[in-house]
């Protein structure tokens, strides 16, 4: 009896797939644990494998097909004596697979009055890039719409240009793709509740949503919608916190590491927690998740989006050691190397701005987390110390709480802790 091979979930939030590229064929034999199909979802390509031994019989959705749902099977395999009997493969029925619409080569490219600033009138084709890695599905998006893949910054494995890269570059042959308006006087909403936008006679490009984005709007959505947030803003005095990193990092000097100002706030963030462990929680139904260690989201942003690697176990980990995996675990998101387990989760975030030299802002909470610190600039102000005013550096961080599981005074009493670490830093290395 044939084995059905089903799109596998990668994720816990995963609903769909594309099917990036078959790595076998009918007839093929293949063992427990062979790679069998590249599988792109919104944060990345990753592999799936066969669970036990056997045969290719059918390969039912074809390579390229984009919006495979969870569970829907997409191979059949037998056992090696099914397989026995299929000793010349024939050829399978041609499927023809999903194209997106081309644009016409008469058909003009409406970026209303004029083309987008970053692109030539005429693209050449993919076929003319050197020296480029894309995923099949990529590269005949690529040639159907003119797009020279050489321009493309990829997202996936080792820099490979994945469906998602592209999507941004997908412009409607007409104005008869965009939305227009309805003779009632509410706009068609989007899935995420906003109405759509005629932009009239002003110039402008109609950009997609890339796997990413979508995943983006509907999680932040959801957010702002279901969580009722509370902000609690504090001063930090940055002094002594600068001038203990100067000294670590020269002591460091040989073992080539390097400590951010963020890599101290991350671990600040996770003492805190375990300091305050009613902030250190997650809302659930009638219940609250109280977690017993700090995993610290960190926000990375990419090209196409925004992702959170975790640094597990972060209050007691040593600065040198989140430093390095930080850096490492930002370089793998953006190569699209990140295993799910290692973005899903956490129990906390972090989101530093200042590097962009952002004072202050307020973030969204990663649900199902209940709190995010957004971490400001530190910059030269007036303080007042002993009596005295005087010039110190301070930065400006908030806290942003689920007032469904964390009270108005407890997460006071978090930032009330964390500002202390941040002041009296040495509380970091013992």
């Amino acid at each position: 009896m044939p084995i059905e091979i089903q799109m596998p979930a990668l994720s816990p939030t995963m609903e769909k797939g594309t099917i990036a590229k078959w790595l076998v064929k009918r007839g093929d034999t293949v063992a427990s644990g062979d790679v069998i199909a590249e599988i792109e979802t919104d944060k990345a390509t990753l592999e799936i494998e066969a669970d036990k031994d056997g045969v290719i019989i059918s390969i039912i959705v074809t390579e390229g097909t984009d919006d495979v749902a969870v569970g829907t099977v997409i191979a059949l395999m037998g056992g090696e004596d099914e397989g026995s009997n299929i000793t010349k493969p024939t050829p399978e029925p041609e499927v023809t697979e999903p194209q997106p619409s081309p644009i016409a080569p008469s058909a003009k490219v409406t970026v209303k009055d004029q083309p987008r600033p970053d692109t030539p009138a005429k693209l050449p084709k993919s076929s003319d890039a050197v020296s480029v890695t894309a995923t099949p599905l990529a590269r005949r998006l690529a040639d159907s719409r003119g797009i020279e893949l050489s321009r493309i910054v990829g997202t996936g494995p080792r820099g490979k240009i994945v469906k998602a890269d592209l999507e941004p570059w997908r412009v409607p042959e007409s104005r008869s793709a965009l939305a227009k308006p309805t003779t009632s006087s509410a706009s068609p909403a989007t899935p995420f509740g906003t109405a759509t936008v005629d932009p009239g006679d002003i110039p402008h490009a109609v950009l997609a949503l890339s796997g990413m984005r979508k995943t983006i709007a509907r999680r932040l959505t959801e957010a702002k919608q279901q969580i009722p947030h509370i902000y609690l803003t504090v001063d930090c005095r940055l002094d002594a916190l600068l001038e203990l990193r100067a000294e670590l990092n020269h002591a460091h000097s040989t073992q080539q590491v390097k400590l951010s100002v963020n890599d101290l706030m991350i671990k600040a963030l996770a003492r805190s927690l375990m300091a305050v462990p009613t902030c250190n929680v997650a809302y659930s139904g009638d219940n609250i998740v109280a977690y017993h260690r700090a995993d610290i989201s960190v926000a990375v942003s990419l090209p196409n989006g925004l992702i959170t690697p975790i640094i597990t176990r972060a209050d007691s980990k040593g600065l040198s050691a989140i430093s390095s995996e930080v850096k490492e675990l930002a370089l793998r998101a953006k190569e699209g190397k990140l295993a799910p387990s290692e973005y899903q989760g956490g129990t906390a975030s972090i989101s530093n701005m200042g590097m962009y030299g952002i004072r202050q802002f307020a973030a969204i909470i990663n649900p199902p987390q209940a709190t995010i610190l957004a971490i400001g600039a530190g910059d030269k102000r007036p303080w007042v110390i002993d009596d005295q005013l005087e010039v110190a550096t301070i930065m400006t961080v908030t806290g942003s709480f689920d007032h469904r599981a964390i009270d108005g005074a407890d997460g006071a009493q978090l930032m009330k802790v964390f500002r202390e670490l941040v002041e009296s830093p040495l509380q970091l290395v013992v």
